[in-house]
């Protein structure tokens, strides 16, 4: 017989976790100040006297910002006493404290414990604040203008405080979201907060902030705002993107999140041919208008310039990323072989013959001494990266994204990249932000195949933009000798993206192979990226290596590359296997074609075959080394790396000058 549920004598009643007494800190410091600060504002806070519980309320949203006293204040069961007290407090000034405790702990405190408040139903009481503060904007007359100013502070306040923890709550967990989302009450607020021009500043920002995060990848919500004709909330989003400062960027933000989700594009506009482009003019604007000063605030103020660069970077960032999907799925041609940091590689086994297991090797390896002149040729084809893709565009105005992309933002995002007169951290942030928004923006072009002579226009248009991201925002960083390893990193990014399409063009600053070179070697001292070890700055400095020995590459340069190349390979089992496999692919690209005259002066001369050649039982070797389902992507990649390489050297033997 199974045993009663020990709850089920309590008729399911949920325990009142402050009917028991909370245990004081054993540190008589932290219990000092529980005595002396805390203890007599929780009590006032549950006092019988609403002045007092106003007063305590208002106290602890002062105090809480303290680690100390926010942590004293959760172990007193502050959440609990507010949820079911202070946020149904009959005085208004009470439920403002309230709510702005709350969201300052949503601030301050961890993802998980948003998750916690969405798990004691938070939700209901925002529900229900909610309907009350759209009831006072939206009552008919001018009930709300006819409050006092005190009363009508203290809904901005309410909202405010709702609309950035609902934000939190939903970025925290998918369940929350999808719970916020589809509430009718919070979704009128957010409405009416938009659409009404009683809206503070601060609480409009706040409101459009929150916004972006429920439309981020959200198409029910993208659709509910689309279908909305009693506000018309996409009107006014659309009409704040012609204003300027921060309410332009906030509404840019949530435009850009619809027209993704909503997949309206450059080749499938939607609502009055909205797509990315409309929004890269308000946006680079922004950061053309935008001054940062070491007095910048926070939050969502409508002068915080941070925020407004940061945020206006991170947009112009998605869309260089969107456009990328947008091309891959229309009708522009598929990305050529390898697209480095942003995409993975594609097999180069001409009869898309896949390695399933160690056992196959010495089987494949068979197979191609088998192999005549004619297949030899067809797989360096792959090796290579030959693509027959034919594509219809014109050139760079048939893309206005692109368009809008290359003549108005990068131009901008330049010389944010430079910025330097303001402290060092706010000064590093908005430039690894912007170096970012480089970097996707020319990874999205630089796997464009412009072996097509259809986009020799993009080409045309684009050479001198990569130049000048080269010498004004790569280079400087370059001679900087930067320890920054997040700057490092994504500026070796941008210029393994920009490399990848000047090929044919002199562009290098003096020697600056060698600080890739360098960068490499200090890169082998920090610890891998075990989530994706093709995003390590050893790899980016590799491919980015690579492309610098293309031709019209000096004979030394090509040479000073590839001996480094073939070290980097020849280095096995100590070099990292991601560096490995990045470094055979950038010699198979650069050496793959006899006719370039480096073939015989580097190649050849150097007997770099013979080295290559040696190789071989190493890289096998590092293959086996690869767990398969720990790091499938890091074991396929191996896999046809050694194919290619057993392959690579049979069709040199045969092509010997």
């Amino acid at each position: 017989m199974g045993k009663s549920r020990r709850n089920r004598a309590k008729g399911g009643q949920r325990s009142n976790p402050i009917s028991k007494p909370v245990k004081p800190p054993s540190d008589p410091e932290l219990a000092a100040l529980r005595e002396k600060s805390i203890l007599p504002v929780v009590r006032d806070l549950q006092s019988t006297d609403p002045k007092a519980r106003s007063a305590a309320a208002a106290a602890i949203a002062n105090i809480i910002q303290d680690t100390r006293c926010r942590k004293l204040l959760l172990r007193e069961q502050i959440v609990h006493i507010l949820l079911n007290e202070t946020l149904t407090d009959a005085s208004l000034e009470s439920r403002a404290a309230g709510w702005e405790i709350l969201r300052i702990l949503t601030a301050e405190e961890e993802p998980d414990f948003c998750v916690h408040l969405y798990r004691i139903d938070v939700l209901t009481a925002a529900q229900h604040a909610c309907a009350k503060v759209t009831e006072a904007l939206t009552s008919s007359g001018s009930a709300f203008t006819k409050r006092n100013k005190a009363e009508q502070g203290f809904i901005w306040s309410i909202a405010e405080s709702l609309t950035s923890i609902l934000a939190a709550i939903a970025e925290a967990q998918d369940q929350a979201l999808g719970a916020v989302v589809e509430n009718e009450h919070i979704v009128r607020l957010l409405f009416a907060l938009v659409s009404t021009d009683l809206t503070t500043a601060d609480v409009l920002n706040s409101a459009l902030s929150c916004m972006i995060t429920l439309t981020e990848d959200n198409q029910l919500f993208s659709e509910t705002i689309l279908a909305d004709d009693n506000t018309k909330c996409y009107k006014h989003l659309v009409s704040f993107r012609g204003s300027d400062g921060y309410k332009a960027v906030l509404s840019c933000a949530i435009l850009h999140n619809i027209f993704s989700v909503m997949q309206w594009n450059d080749q499938n506009p939607g609502k009055d041919n909205a797509c990315d482009a409309v929004l890269v003019p308000t946006l680079s604007q922004v950061l053309e208008h935008t001054e940062l000063s070491n007095g910048a605030t926070n939050g969502h103020s409508p002068s915080n310039p941070t925020a407004a660069l940061q945020l206006a970077l991170e947009v112009l960032a998605s869309i260089g990323t969107t456009l990328q999907e947008t091309l891959e799925k229309g009708s522009r041609p598929k990305a050529q072989a390898r697209a480095g940091a942003n995409d993975k590689d594609v097999t180069m086994d001409a009869d898309d013959e896949q390695i399933s297991d160690d056992d196959e090797d010495d089987k494949l390896e068979d197979e191609d001494d088998e192999m005549d002149e004619g297949e030899l040729e067809a797989d360096m084809d792959m090796v290579t990266g030959a693509d027959d893709d034919t594509n219809e565009l014109s050139g760079i105005d048939d893309l206005p994204t692109l368009r809008e992309l290359v003549q108005r933002a990068i131009p901008q995002v330049i010389q944010i990249s430079r910025i330097s007169n303001v402290n060092d951290e706010t000064s590093t942030l908005i430039r690894v932000h912007a170096l970012t928004t480089l970097n996707n923006i020319a990874w999205t072009v630089s796997c464009i195949d412009f072996t097509e002579r259809s986009n020799a226009a993009i080409l045309r248009a684009w050479k001198p933009v990569a130049r000048t991201i080269w010498k004004d925002a790569v280079s400087p960083i370059l001679a900087s000798d930067t320890s920054d390893v997040d700057l490092a990193t994504i500026v070796t990014s941008l210029a393994w993206a920009v490399a990848r399409t000047l090929h044919g063009e002199s562009f290098l600053n003096g020697d600056e192979q060698k600080k890739f070179i360098s960068l490499y070697h200090a890169s082998r001292n920090l610890a891998a990226d075990q989530e994706d070890p093709f995003q390590s700055l050893g790899v980016k400095c590799i491919g980015v290596l690579g492309q610098l020995a293309f031709d019209p590459a000096p004979t030394e340069l090509n040479r000073e590359i590839g001996v480094f190349l073939v070290t980097v390979v020849a280095g096995l089992p100590q070099t990292p296997a991601a560096d490995a496999v990045e470094a055979l692919n950038q010699l198979f690209d650069v050496y793959g074609d006899e006719t370039k005259s480096y073939d015989r002066e580097v190649f050849w001369k150097d007997n770099f075959l013979q080295h290559i050649q040696d190789t071989i039982p190493k890289v096998k070797a590092m293959v086996k080394t690869i767990d398969k389902r720990k790091s499938t992507e890091l074991r396929t990649r191996a896999e046809e790396a050694s194919l290619n390489l057993t392959r690579f050297v049979q069709y040199k033997q045969k092509h010997k000058p």
